[in-house]
């Protein structure tokens, strides 16, 4: 239980879902651990976001690990707090090696206002940004830094079967943003490679967190019923891939991370990981 054993790792979206998976998972593996999260929900995102309890909850499953944590209420978008907490947090535990952009929202559906696009974009791709470019000051050769897309963000906006991929403007803004990661990490990694700073991301299908347990991705997934309910959704959920799963879960993820953070991927930079039971095969990426 040592993969990362004596590095520091900075995760976003760090209060529940798969931040918490990878926060305490770096952590079983000798990670300390610096965890933002917003800890405040957005006016266009209709599904609750994490609270300051739940980060709480985070930073002690951190630290019964063993382990040290810095727990910071902190917005992705404000890329000056980000950098003033952040250099705070890198000076009380004494460097970073590890960065896990995770932090995302997606606020579906085709009544949202244009807004609905601005705050998923800000959040999905402009927090990836503030999130990676606060920490390069702070990393050296051999850091690691991993982005969180989706196999879904991937699909052309004409979506499945020439229907479109996901509802509304907030749809269109968290497809965008899922898009611009993959190239972003990809240019990256070789702006950095001569640091030997690896650049990697992880494109999850449908997980098992707060994000897809929510009404708004029951309708997008049900759009024939009303008001669908988990129940509902879960009939169409395993139709995304290829194996016979609605799902994965945010432990899946993590297992990716850990490796892209670990001296066993030390050569791996620049890739466009899939978790996603197939998903991506069954609409040809």
């Amino acid at each position: 239980m040592s993969r990362v054993a004596g590095k520091v790792a900075f995760v976003t979206g760090a209060a529940r879902g798969q931040g918490r998976s990878h926060a305490v998972r770096l952590a079983e593996e000798g990670a300390d651990v610096i965890a933002f999260d917003i800890c405040e929900d957005i006016g266009t995102n209709e599904y609750p976001l994490a609270g300051a309890g739940d980060l709480a909850d985070t930073a002690k499953l951190v630290e019964k690990t063993g382990r040290r944590v810095v727990a910071a209420k902190v917005d992705v978008r404000d890329r000056v707090a980000m950098e003033a907490r952040l250099a705070e947090a890198v000076a009380e535990l004494g460097g970073l090696d590890i960065v896990v952009a995770n932090a995302g929202i997606c606020p579906l559906g085709n009544h949202i206002p244009v807004m609905g696009f601005v705050d998923a974009f800000d959040v999905d791709f402009v927090g990836v940004v503030n999130t990676v470019h606060a920490a390069m000051p702070h990393l050296s050769a051999g850091a690691s830094i991993i982005a969180i897309g989706s196999v879904a963000g991937l699909v052309p906006q004409t979506g499945f079967n020439g229907q479109q991929a996901l509802q509304g403007p907030g749809g269109d803004g968290y497809g965008l943003a899922k898009k611009m990661i993959a190239t972003y990490t990809s240019s990256l990694a070789l702006t950095l490679g001569p640091s030997s700073i690896r650049v990697n991301a992880i494109h999850p299908t449908n997980c098992n967190t707060d994000m897809l347990q929510s009404p708004p991705m029951y309708k997008t997934f049900r759009p024939d019923l009303e008001n669908p309910t988990g129940e509902d959704a879960a009939v169409t959920f395993p139709f995304m891939q290829a194996m016979p799963i609605p799902w994965v879960e945010p432990e899946d993820i993590s297992h990716a991370v850990l490796y892209f953070a670990s001296d066993e991927s030390r050569y791996v930079t620049g890739q466009q990981l899939r978790v996603d039971g197939g998903a991506g095969m069954k609409i040809g990426l």
